[in-house]
């Protein structure tokens, strides 16, 4: 049975998808304040500092706790449907991360869309990856994580990185990920009723705003599921049961092992999406990134 605790994020889902029901065609500037608060579900992970940094070319913010370990870096991509979210946005969610792990996260600012659509925010998240390889961080002490789009943006910035001859990092977790341009999964249907938030209407709409008109939905960069995945590093996958998106998770577990890649999924029952969101405030998200910790660290080199 869900926490007491974990009914916040439901609750906070539901007013949103209440608000765009009521307004159909919120504008954009209207609809990103309103993910702003995606956030306030969080608790704040203390011990943490937070620095803006040119990545690249790439706004970016540090998240650093006190005492982590400087040459190890988790690069975390925000969720948001390439449309919505930002760093700060998800600064305490990665920050939990960090501090976990004993390491800095590192969470671009990616452009979104429809400002600029696909590929925009692969290229940008491979960019930040270039140029932590040259500030001398090395590949096998780099990890990526992210959530929803971001969470596709943990494979395809391994994809794009491949793609330039970039070495591979250590390791992907990929949280609630949003992998289907074209919303076909079962459980779009069979978890509709479950989904506080994501149903197939939102994913399309998105995924037409983030691909741009005329954009390609089957682009294996903009659909992991869809590309050659072999020669990835080790994957740890985690999703709520309650989602409409669990499919994706499914689907891209599959296909990797298919691949040859060391692959983790673990599904937590009864729990919406990215329900890593409740870190500091419910025990399922702190216990959750305790076990992404706990396998990450040692392929990093921490003990």
């Amino acid at each position: 049975m869900p926490s007491q605790e974990s009914v916040a994020l439901k609750s906070l889902y539901a007013s949103w998808s209440a608000a765009l029901a009521k307004n159909p065609t919120m504008p954009l500037d209207e609809l990103r304040r309103m993910f702003d608060h995606w956030g306030d579900v969080t608790g704040e992970p203390r011990g943490v500092d937070y620095i803006e940094v040119d990545a690249g070319g790439v706004p970016a913010l540090w998240a650093i706790p006190k005492n982590s370990t400087a040459d190890r870096v988790v690069q975390c991509t925000h969720g948001g449907g390439y449309v919505t979210g930002s760093m700060y946005t998800h600064r305490k969610l990665y920050g939990h991360f960090a501090k976990a792990i004993g390491c800095r996260a590192l969470i671009p600012d990616y452009r979104r869309a429809p400002e600029h659509v696909h590929p925009a925010p692969v290229d940008d998240a491979t960019r930040c990856y270039r140029w932590l390889l040259d500030q001398d961080v090395k590949p096998q002490h780099i990890a990526f994580t992210g959530d929803s789009a971001g969470g596709a943006l943990a494979v395809t910035t391994l994809l794009r990185a491949r793609e330039q001859r970039l070495p591979s990092p250590a390791a992907t977790m990929p949280l609630s990920p949003w992998l289907d341009m074209e919303a076909t999964a079962p459980t779009y249907d069979s978890n509709r009723d479950r989904d506080a938030l994501v149903q197939r209407e939102i994913v399309l709409g998105m995924a037409g705003t983030f691909l741009g008109e005329g954009g390609n939905r089957r682009d294996a960069l903009a659909n992991p599921l869809l590309a050659d995945l072999r020669g990835l590093p080790p994957m740890y996958i985690q999703v709520g049961g309650d989602e409409t998106l669990l499919d994706d998770s499914r689907a891209l577990a599959d296909k990797a092992r298919r691949a040859g890649v060391d692959v983790t999924l673990e599904i937590e029952p009864e729990m919406q999406h990215v329900y890593h969101f409740l870190a500091g405030s419910a025990p399922e998200a702190d216990a959750a990134i305790g076990r992404l910790a706990a396998w990450v660290r040692p392929k990093l080199g921490l003990t």
